[in-house]
C-alpha cells in the first residue's frame, strides 16, 4: 500500500469549490487510487514520458537512415553528436525552466507551457519537411526543461513538509510511470517509425503529449490554488535583466548559426561546440555562485567542494550511459540478429530493454541499500552503478569482435549489455540525486538538484563527441573497451578515495 496523502494546500484553508480536500481522508476517486490531482499529474507525466521516450527510441535510427529511404542520411558520428546535443540541450534547460516556473510563471503554468512547447515539437518532426527536425527537437529540448523540474516541484508542493513518507512514496509512483512509458514508448513508436513511416512514429509521439495536456487542462480545476503563483515572484528589475540576458544571447547564437547556414559551411559539430560551451561553462557557474554567498557555513562549504569530485563522476557515468541510446542502438540496427520467427524485430524495441529491466532490479536494489544501511557509503554505490556500466561496454566488445567480419550476433548480447546497463542506473541515478539533496545547504536545494542534472548535460556532451571519434558506422571493440576503461578507472578512483568522501560529505 501507499502511504496517505497529506495535500499542503488543504492545511492552510477551509474548503472552497475546486480546492484541494481537507486534512484527514482523502477521497480517492482516481485510477489509482489517490486524489484527482495526483492523477493529474501522473498521467501527464506518463505521457510526457511516452513523447520523449518514444522520440528518442528512433532519432538515431531516423538520422542514419539513407536519405532515399526517408531519413536524413547522417554519418554514425554525426548522428551520435546530435543525439548528445539533445540530451545535453534537455538537462541544460531544466535550469532556466526551473528558474522560470520558482520565478515568474509558477509550477501550475509553467508545467502547462512546458507540454505545449513539447508537443509543437513532436508535431514539427510529424511534418514531413525539409529542415524541420532541427526547432522541433529544440522546441522539445526547451518544453521539457521547463515542465520537468516545475511538475516535481507542482507535485512536491501537495504534501505537507513533515509529511516525508507520503512525499516519498508519491515519487516512488512517479518513477515508475516513467519505467512504463520507457518500455511501452519505444514499441509503439518504433513499430510505426521503422515499420511504416518515420514521420508517422513522430506523430505518434505527439499525439502522445497531446493526451497528456488535454486531461492536464481539464484536471487542473482539482488544484486548487496550488502552483498557481511563484513562491518568490522575481522583481521586475531582475526580469528585465533576465529578459535583455536573453534575448541578447539568442540575437548572438542566431546571427552566429544563421551566418554558417548561409554560407553553406555549417555541419553538426559546430552545434556541438555551442552545447559542449554551455556543459562546461554552466555547472562552473552554479558552483562559483554557490561557493561565493555568505549564507553557507564553514562546513557547508565543504561539503559543496568535495561534491565536484561526484558532480565529475555523475558526468562520467552518465556519458557511458547515454551511450545506450546511440551506439547500442546502432549496433542493434547493423549487427544484430533480428529475426523472430520470420519477421524482423525493430532496432528501436531494444530501448525498451533499460526500463523492463529497471522494474525488475529496482526492487533488488532498494532491499539491498535498506539491508546494508550507512555501512555502504555514496561512493561505493556510485563505484557498483560504474562497475555495472563497465560490464555492459564488455560485453559489447565481445559482440562487437563477433560481428567484426559483418556477421550479425545474437540479440542475448545486447540483452545482457542492456540489463547491466539498467542495474548501473538503478545503483547510480536514484542514489545521485539522494546524495545531492542530503548534501546540499537547506536553503540551495534547488540548485543542488540542478548541478546533478547539470552532470547529465556534461555527459551528454561528452558520450556524443565519443561516438563521433569512433569513424565506423557499428562501433568496433577497441570503442567499447575504451568505455569500459573509464567506467573502470572513475569506479576504482571512487574505491580509493571513499573513506575521505565520506568524511567530508557527511553522507
Amino acid at each position: 500500500m501507499v502511504a496517505p496523502i497529506k495535500p499542503l494546500a488543504a492545511a492552510r484553508r477551509s474548503r472552497q469549490p475546486g480546492s484541494v480536500p481537507p486534512p484527514g481522508p482523502v477521497r480517492r476517486t482516481g485510477p489509482l487510487h489517490h486524489p484527482r490531482w495526483f492523477t493529474t499529474l501522473f498521467l501527464t507525466d506518463v505521457w510526457e514520458r511516452f513523447s520523449f521516450y518514444g522520440m528518442t527510441a528512433i532519432l538515431v535510427l531516423y538520422a542514419t537512415e539513407d536519405s532515399g529511404s526517408g531519413g536524413l542520411g547522417l554519418s554514425t558520428g554525426d548522428a551520435a553528436v546530435l543525439y548528445g546535443a539533445y540530451m545535453a540541450a534537455v538537462f541544460l534547460a531544466s535550469v532556466p525552466g526551473g528558474w522560470i516556473g520558482d520565478r515568474i510563471l509558477g509550477t501550475r503554468r509553467a508545467v502547462l507551457h512546458g507540454g505545449v512547447l513539447i508537443a509543437l515539437g513532436h508535431t514539427a518532426m510529424a511534418a514531413p519537411v525539409t529542415g524541420s527536425l532541427y526547432p522541433g527537437l529544440l522546441l522539445i529540448a526547451c518544453g521539457t526543461g521547463l515542465l520537468k523540474p516545475n511538475m516535481a516541484g507542482l507535485l512536491s508542493a501537495f504534501y505537507d513538509r513533515e509529511d516525508r513518507a507520503g512525499r516519498d512514496a508519491g515519487f516512488a509512483v512517479f518513477y515508475m510511470s516513467v519505467q512504463v512509458s520507457a518500455l511501452l514508448a519505444p514499441i509503439v513508436v518504433g513499430a510505426l517509425g521503422e515499420g511504416v513511416n518515420w514521420h508517422l512514429g513522430f506523430g505518434a509521439a505527439a499525439l502522445g503529449m497531446g493526451a497528456g495536456l488535454l486531461q492536464y487542462v481539464r484536471g487542473a480545476r482539482h488544484f486548487g490554488d496550488t502552483g498557481r503563483a511563484p513562491e518568490r515572484s522575481a522583481t521586475p528589475a531582475e526580469r528585465t535583466r533576465v529578459l535583455r540576458i536573453t534575448l541578447a544571447a539568442t540575437a548572438l547564437v542566431v546571427l552566429g548559426y544563421g551566418t554558417d547556414a548561409a554560407l553553406g559551411t555549417f555541419r553538426m559539430p559546430h552545434l556541438m561546440v555551442l552545447i559542449g560551451l554551455l556543459c562546461v561553462a554552466s555547472p562552473v557557474i552554479c558552483f562559483w555562485r554557490l561557493l561565493r554567498t555568505p549564507l553557507l557555513t564553514a562546513a557547508e562549504r565543504v561539503r559543496v567542494r568535495t561534491y565536484v569530485w561526484l558532480f565529475l563522476a555523475s558526468a562520467v557515468f552518465w556519458a557511458l550511459f547515454l551511450q545506450g541510446g546511440s551506439a547500442f542502438s546502432l549496433f542493434a540496427k547493423y549487427a544484430t540478429d533480428r529475426e523472430v520467427f520470420g519477421r524482423t524485430v525493430p532496432a528501436s524495441w531494444f530501448q525498451a530493454a533499460i526500463p523492463l529491466f529497471v522494474l525488475t532490479l529496482a526492487p533488488l536494489f532498494a532491499w539491498l541499500w535498506t539491508k546494508a544501511g550507512d555501512r555502504v557509503p555514496t561512493a561505493v554505490k556510485y563505484a557498483a552503478g560504474m562497475a555495472a556500466v563497465a560490464g555492459a561496454c564488455l560485453v559489447m566488445a565481445s559482440a562487437a569482435a563477433l560481428a567484426a567480419g559483418g556477421t550479425r550476433v545474437s540479440p542475448l548480447w545486447l540483452l545482457l549489455a542492456f540489463a547491466l546497463l539498467a542495474a548501473g542506473e538503478v545503483s547510480f541515478g536514484p542514489v545521485g540525486m539522494s546524495a545531492s539533496t542530503a548534501i546540499a545547504p537547506a536553503t540551495f536545494v534547488s540548485q543542488m538538484v540542478a548541478l546533478f542534472w547539470l552532470s547529465g548535460a556534461l555527459g551528454g556532451g561528452i558520450g556524443g563527441n565519443a561516438l563521433k571519434l569512433s569513424g565506423d558506422r557499428v562501433p568496433g571493440p577497441g570503442y567499447f573497451l575504451a568505455l569500459a576503461a573509464a567506467a573502470l578507472v572513475t569506479g576504482t578512483a571512487l574505491l580509493l578515495g571513499r573513506r575521505a568522501l565520506t568524511r567530508r560529505l557527511g553522507v
